[in-house]
């Protein structure tokens, strides 16, 4: 074999693996944005779950609190403001507020013995726990997500391809206020 035939063929071999290369890194990033899209559409099924239950959590309790108006009003605000936000910020944010406002809701419903004694009541609550859970477990699922979706992006040699085919950093779902971070709590007895 000549050198000319030999440098021809090292060179294709190199563009060979080249191409494989990218192809597989373009896959990757191709998976991993996908898996964010999946992720969180789970959070979005939980959240439409925790939206759901709200209304019917506030009519079991109207009957028994009356004139606790202004905190029913308050979570049914904060339901409807959650439910229309779009954005990941804006999501965040309502949810942020959505949290804070269920706490304190299930707060003042624990003065209300009747009402944790409601079979009807206990049955929401504990869904609604349930769904909190669920929320917090798709929140992690999406995060975990974007770190792999991020660190591939920003990792050489996979940040070329991201860069070549318009790959970007995500955003995590964070929420705002930090001390909300756990979910709501519920004391069933």
């Amino acid at each position: 074999m000549s050198t000319g035939t030999m440098v021809l063929l090292a060179l294709l071999i190199l563009l060979a693996a080249l191409f494989l290369f990218g192809a597989a890194a373009y896959n990757s990033l191709v998976s991993l944005r996908n898996g964010i899209r999946n992720a969180w559409s789970q959070i979005d099924v939980q959240l439409k779950r925790r939206h759901d239950l709200v209304p019917n959590l506030v009519e079991a309790v109207k009957g028994y609190a009356a004139h606790e108006k202004g905190t029913l009003d308050a979570v049914t605000q904060a339901r409807s403001k959650a439910a229309g936000a779009r954005s990941l910020a804006d999501i965040s944010k309502a949810e942020t507020e959505l949290t804070g406002v269920l706490g304190r809701f299930m707060a003042v419903m624990e003065s209300y013995p009747e009402l944790k004694a409601d079979g009807s009541f206990l049955a929401l609550q504990e869904e609604l726990a349930s769904t909190e859970n669920r929320i917090s477990f798709a929140r992690q699922a999406y995060n975990d997500q974007v770190l792999f979706l991020n660190n591939k992006v920003q990792m050489f040699p996979s940040n070329i391809v991201a860069g070549m085919f318009a790959f970007r950093r995500e955003g995590y779902f964070e929420l705002e206020d930090k001390t909300q971070r756990d979910p709501v709590k519920v004391n069933l007895g």
